[in-house]
């Protein structure tokens, strides 16, 4: 089939296009046709950066005030498409505000959601959607059959996200209507995480730390080597479960997925939820004292040691060189 119109769920930060959704406007290039972009809020703020990415609309909420932007968009879109003027395809990032949207669309047209893809391609009159299962250790491949949008939520890191050059989109009012109960709810506060040096999703190089370290202060080692390394922190479920560090540093299936140039893994074992978050990386460094280690099984380079001796070796070394 032809996909003629594709609309991506565009998140944004502080005026900021979220990175996954650059992601999913790079595919949605790929698969051809009119790709247009659902923005929750003001789309001439962020209309230059979608252009660049490959938007040609931007179909924009406007100002939603203290309001969830789930029911919103979703009694927006659903609008659109019972009016006829809905999409081929519709591709949201696996996050908090995409899955809200995602559900409370599908639940007013009927049609369903494939979840936690990596991949989607188009052959025929199919459109197939990849999903892990089992901890990433098998792909499942899924076709829709449906008459309406084809709904799928993608993981971050599944495409490359690049700029297409283009200008700044055409900005058009998506109408929003009345909400009635379900707009009810609106958010009291906003909490902003503190945060050193690269994004962890972003960084070229992560350094990771896990139950191998032995304890919480032993963590301090690997914000060391990160520092010197310009690199940002991660960490396994385990540590994070055991209070360690926060659980936005977690690296794993229910935690953050990257693909760095460099991954360093200090003390993971490698089970298959943190296999998951980080397998993508370019080159993978792994320190464990066990040389039967999961990890070692996709390291590119192993050091079977003590990370209480490899990693204060590894500071000195690069403090030296600074």
């Amino acid at each position: 089939m032809t996909i003629e119109r594709t609309w991506v769920y565009a998140e944004a930060t502080d005026g900021k296009v979220a990175t996954i959704s650059l992601e999913l406007l790079a595919k949605a290039r790929e698969l051809g046709g009119t790709v247009e972009a659902i923005v929750a809020g003001d789309g001439e703020a962020l209309a230059a950066q979608l252009g660049e990415h490959g938007a040609q609309r931007v179909l924009a909420t406007g100002d939603l005030g203290d309001r969830l932007p789930g029911p919103a968009v979703a009694a927006a879109l659903a609008e659109r498409i019972a009016a006829g003027e809905g999409a081929d395809l519709f591709l949201l990032g696996q996050t908090y505000d995409g899955r809200d949207v995602a559900a409370r669309l599908s639940v007013k047209t009927d049609v369903p959601v494939i979840t936690n893809g990596v991949d989607l391609t188009v052959e025929g009159d199919e459109v197939t959607v990849t999903e892990p299962i089992f901890g990433g250790t098998t792909n499942v491949f899924t076709a829709f059959r449906v008459d309406g949008p084809r709904i799928a939520l993608i993981r971050p890191k599944s495409f490359a996200a690049a700029p297409a050059g283009g200008g700044p989109a055409e900005v058009v009012a998506l109408a929003v209507p009345d909400l009635g109960s379900s707009g009810a709810a609106t958010v009291l506060e906003h909490h902003v995480e503190e945060r050193e040096g690269p994004q962890l999703e972003d960084a070229r190089v992560v350094v990771s730390g896990g139950r191998g370290l032995g304890s919480p202060e032993a963590y301090e080692m690997v914000s060391d080597v990160a520092k010197l390394l310009r690199a940002a922190s991660g960490a396994s479920r385990a540590i994070v479960d055991a209070g360690w560090v926060p659980y936005a540093m977690q690296v794993g299936q229910t935690g953050k997925v990257v693909k760095p140039d460099v991954y360093i893994a200090c003390g993971i074992s490698g089970a298959t939820q943190h296999l998951v978050g980080m397998k993508g990386s370019k080159h993978i460094i792994a320190i464990n004292k066990d040389p039967e280690a999961p990890i070692f099984g996709i390291a590119d380079l192993g050091i079977v040691g003590d990370v209480h001796k490899v990693l204060p070796a590894l500071k000195e070394a690069l403090a030296a060189r600074t």
